[in-house]
């Protein structure tokens, strides 16, 4: 029978569980990611109570038959994989929302702590991962900034197909020469001008050359715009 004494260990699991995964779904939010607050919370509380299910129906049987309380906990860890496979996009040449995937995958296994009564380790996870995720985004942030960018770029089509290809062509070759590294490239549909945008994402060695890469690409007959962001 569920008494008073029974029901409230289960609730302040569930509470810390819930408490500890929107620490992360917070900073998740924070960026604007498609699993937030409310997706690691439920994550998190969802992976906990399956962890207290599987103990309580290790005590049911104790005695009667051998039930492993790992079992359910090995299935979370694995199926959680799918959840974290849809936040993962790809955008053009790179691959949006590893970060948010990692985090539920690591939330889950906050509540399955909590769940098992492990709080020491759900404690200390939940700090290493909110400060992971605060601190070293700005230290990517700055490195990304540095490295790669992308590249837009306004051209006139002119009378020709030819000559757009001609132009994409001089380009490519001043970046080349610069040291730039074309990692990706994507053509806008012409307005009604007959203008064209291209977008590179490229990587440089030295964020001070886009100054002079700028003014060689502008030389270009043309070339209307251009932006680095």
């Amino acid at each position: 029978m569920m008494t008073v004494d029974n029901i409230t260990p289960i609730f302040l699991r569930l509470i810390l569980a819930a408490f500890l995964s929107g620490l992360i779904g917070y900073e998740r939010e924070l960026h604007g990611r498609a699993a937030g607050l409310r997706t690691t919370i439920l994550v998190g509380v969802g992976s906990c109570l399956m962890m207290i299910t599987s103990m309580h129906i290790q005590e049911m049987y104790r005695g009667i038959a051998v039930v492993d309380p790992a079992r359910i906990a090995a299935q979370v860890v694995s199926g959680i994989g799918f959840l974290g496979a849809g936040t993962i996009l790809r955008f053009r040449a790179s691959v949006r929302g590893l970060t948010t995937a990692a985090g539920l995958w690591a939330v889950a296994g906050i509540g399955l702590a909590v769940g098992s009564g492990f709080y020491s380790a759900a404690l200390i996870s939940t700090a290493v991962i909110y400060i992971v995720l605060v601190t070293l985004s700005r230290v990517e942030r700055k490195i990304k900034k540095e490295i790669y960018k992308v590249l837009r770029i306004k051209l006139s089509d002119g009378e020709s197909s030819r000559s757009g290809i001609k132009k994409l062509d001089k380009i490519s070759k001043i970046l080349t020469h610069h040291q730039i590294e074309i990692k990706d490239l994507e053509i806008d549909h012409s307005d009604k001008d007959g203008d064209f945008g291209v977008s590179l994402q490229v990587w440089l060695s030295n964020a001070n050359i886009i100054s002079r890469v700028t003014e060689a690409v502008l030389k270009i007959e043309g070339i209307i715009a251009i932006k680095w962001e």
